[in-house]
Parts: structure tokens; C-alpha cells; sequence
């Protein structure tokens, strides 16, 4: 399965691709679409759906895990990145990619089995899981790798759900 991790941000959104295949993973590719500070939020949401549906194009993956939005004190903050969150969202439901969504504590229980793990212990999972000499920079693309590494974990498990609401579905 090829899963497209996606940290959103406006001002950067961190993207990773990963291959997870037999319990194993790889990295495909990672990297962060940056927006300008002073650009119109319009032209930063364009920016941001335009290259992330070219990262799905390149990488044709199977599945999407977003990080679901945090919310802190400044609701400004917050919906700017709700609605770089709804671009991203966007880009895979235009490709058909489903989109799975996870807290920022879901992930890093996924990832260290704790969930009020530091930034630092889920950038040395991702590094060891993927066998890589050092984490993904900046701290957005190792987060949306390990969005993705968190699907992965979870996806024996949401495809499980999937089959048990398609058997109850057909039952009628």
C-alpha cells in the first residue's frame, strides 16, 4: 500500500510518501510546499492544492492520512489551517485517493505508544522506522511522514471496519 502522509499549514505543508509493504516501510518521497507570507490566503490555498495534486499525480497513492487540525488560542491561526486542511482534503477527493484522518495524539501514540510524546521522539521513530540517517526536515514533512506510517498501522484495522460496514450494508 502507498499512503501520502499530509502535515497541513499554509505557510508550510509537509508532505511524505511511504510504502508500506509487509510490515515493512520505505520512504518514497518527502518534502514541504511553502507559501509566501504576504500572498493573499486565495493564492496560498491555490498553491497548496495545486503542487500537493501534483505530488499525488507523481506518487499515485493509495490512501491519504491528514493530520486532523489542533486547536490553540489564536482561532485566526486555526482557520487558515482548517482551510489548508480542506485544500489538501480537496486535492485527494478530486484524484480519488480516500482520506483517513488522525489526531496529532492518535499519531504519536502510533508511533512512540504515547500520545503526549515531544516532536523530537516522533522525528527519531520516523528516522528509525525508515532506516534513514536522519529525520525529514523541516518538523512538518517528518509529521506528515509520520501521518502516513500512523495509516499504516491503523489500516489492517480501518480495513477491517470498512469490510464489517460493507457486509452490514448489504444485509440492508
Amino acid at each position: 500500500m502507498r499512503i501520502l502522509g499530509v502535515d497541513p499549514g499554509y505557510a508550510i505543508m509537509g508532505y511524505g510518501v511511504v510504502d508500506y509493504i509487509g510490515n515493512r516501510y520505505r520512504l518514497v518521497c518527502c518534502g514541504a510546499i511553502l507559501t509566501e507570507a504576504g500572498e493573499p490566503m486565495p493564492e496560498r490555498l491555490r498553491t497548496l492544492y495545486a503542487e500537493l495534486t501534483q505530488v499525488i499525480v507523481e506518487n499515485e497513492p493509495d490512501v491519504a492520512s491528514i493530520e486532523e487540525l489542533f486547536f490553540n488560542d489564536n482561532a485566526k491561526t486555526a482557520i487558515k489551517v482548517g482551510e489548508a486542511r480542506g485544500a489538501a482534503i480537496l486535492a485527494c477527493a478530486n484524484l480519488g485517493v480516500p482520506v483517513y484522518e488522525y489526531t496529532p495524539l492518535q499519531i504519536k501514540q502510533a508511533l512512540v505508544g504515547y500520545g503526549r510524546a515531544t516532536k523530537e521522539q516522533v522525528q527519531e521513530m520516523v528516522r528509525q522506522m525508515l532506516g534513514l540517517k536522519a529525520a525529514p526536515k523541516p518538523d512538518d514533512v517528518a509529521d506528515a511522514v509520520a501521518a502516513a506510517i500512523t495509516h499504516a498501522n491503523a489500516s489492517g484495522y480501518v480495513d477491517k471496519l470498512a469490510r464489517i460496514e460493507r457486509r452490514a450494508g448489504g444485509k440492508g
